[in-house]
């Protein structure tokens, strides 16, 4: 039996806030059959707080995982984008080379190492030991950095310094990888931007489980009150930088100008600008926004289907390509209205037909978007056909993830043939 290790800074685990994306795939290649070591952090990114280890140790007795669960001491951070971070991930890049070198409790080695970028030092931790051991490393690219660091601070000069040892890293893992998944074509070709690499590469958006989706949304329905006569437009996830919600309640005060009382704007989620978006909220008066806050993920998706339009919305400068949130928006049956600037997501939104893009950060412009689909409900309706269609053929992750799994035999064998000889 082939043995992987995944390595995420991310995950959720039982009990926490957080992405599913690497739990789902570590059960997903134990049924393929594959022995796997799931990878992380003792520090909870989403909680910004050190895990109960002990609980979970316990949960662990108890059968809750398939795979098994290795941590890396990591001594943590209080904020996204802060200087904290980074010392925190390059000592827990450290730790993980010591954790690599000794023999995992069962003494058996990996075949091959899958591993998330960013963290770039992270990843490159990973990098090393593979190139080191003789295995394939596989790159899982969901998010770039600097680029997106950027967002929040860009200085002349300054940033430049600061940023320069993610570039050099990121450009090292790059160089090292065996293959490359990337949630997105863009993610998926970026290491390739630089440096020519002949190594397979697949795009496998980050998704979602309809199956459980749906079963979410079915059993909060009756939790969740919606008026006969309220249109919610909806937004869901991180409060943040990159993602323009200030335009979103501006839009919601001129539609309340315009007379469309019975539009009501419900922001999900939470995250460093909630606070000020709520001020900006309280300062105007602005009567039609709710503040819904973090809503565990089975009562997020009845809040999505209850919904009438769901708002992709994003900053003009954000470097984000098909992020999270999109599977669920689209598993959803609802129309999107997208202001994300990546071209790869709008041409995605105008050849499937699901919704509608529009220029960001122009509160008119969106007003003007929610009242057009507002006035037309056979227009939302066959949008929200064609969302329902493309997550459940592109989006669904046990069929989706069949691709990684592909792409780690074909790695795995390759490996295996060049023992051989």
């Amino acid at each position: 039996m082939k043995k992987i290790a995944i390595l995420t800074m991310g995950v959720k685990l039982k009990g926490e806030k957080g992405y599913t994306r690497f739990g789902y795939l570590a059960d997903f290649l134990v049924k393929a059959g594959y022995q796997v070591d799931l990878i992380t952090t003792t520090f909870q990114h989403w909680e910004k707080a050190q895990r109960n280890l002990e609980a979970i140790a316990e949960d662990i007795k108890k059968g809750t995982y398939s795979f098994g669960l290795r941590f890396i001491e990591e001594p943590g951070y209080k904020k996204n984008v802060d200087p904290a971070r980074i010392i925190s991930h390059r000592k827990a890049a450290k730790n993980l080379r010591k954790m690599l070198e000794e023999k995992p409790a069962d003494g058996k080695d990996y075949d091959l190492i899958y591993a998330e970028i960013p963290p770039n030092d992270v990843a490159l931790a990973a990098a090393e030991y593979a190139r080191n051991q003789g295995i394939p490393f596989v790159a899982d690219v969901n998010d770039l950095w600097p680029e997106a660091m950027r967002m929040v601070l860009d200085v002349p000069v300054i940033s430049d310094i600061l940023f320069r040892p993610l570039q050099r890293d990121a450009e090292k893992v790059y160089s090292l990888v065996s293959g490359v998944v990337g949630t997105s074509d863009e993610y998926r070709d970026r290491p390739f931007q630089n440096q020519q690499r002949q190594v397979p590469k697949v795009t496998v958006y980050v998704g979602n489980e309809l199956k459980k989706f749906d079963k979410g949304a079915s059993e909060n329905a009756e939790s969740i009150s919606k008026l006969d006569r309220e249109f919610w437009v909806s937004y869901a996830g991180t409060l943040g930088t990159s993602y323009d919600i200030r335009t979103l309640i501006l839009a919601g005060e001129e539609l309340a100008n315009r007379g469309y009382g019975d539009i009501r704007i419900k922001i999900l989620g939470g995250g460093p600008t909630k606070a000020e978006l709520e001020e900006l909220v309280r300062t105007r008066q602005i009567y039609n926004i709710e503040f819904v806050g973090y809503v565990p993920y089975d009562k997020m998706a009845a809040y999505l289907k209850k919904s009438d339009i769901l708002v992709n919305s994003f900053v003009k400068k954000a470097p984000q390509s098909i992020v999270t949130k999109i599977g669920d928006y689209l598993a959803a049956g609802k129309p999107m209205i997208n202001t994300c600037m990546s071209p790869e997501f709008r041409a995605k939104v105008e050849t499937e037909g699901f919704g509608v893009n529009i220029m960001p950060e122009d509160a008119e412009i969106l007003a003007d978007a929610i009242e057009d689909l507002y006035e037309n409900e056979e227009k939302r309706q066959e949008m929200g056909l064609k969302a329902r269609k493309v997550a459940r053929e592109q989006f669904d992750r046990p069929q989706s993830y069949k691709k990684i799994e592909r792409l780690i035999a074909e790695l795995t064998e390759k490996d295996k043939d060049m023992e051989g000889k």
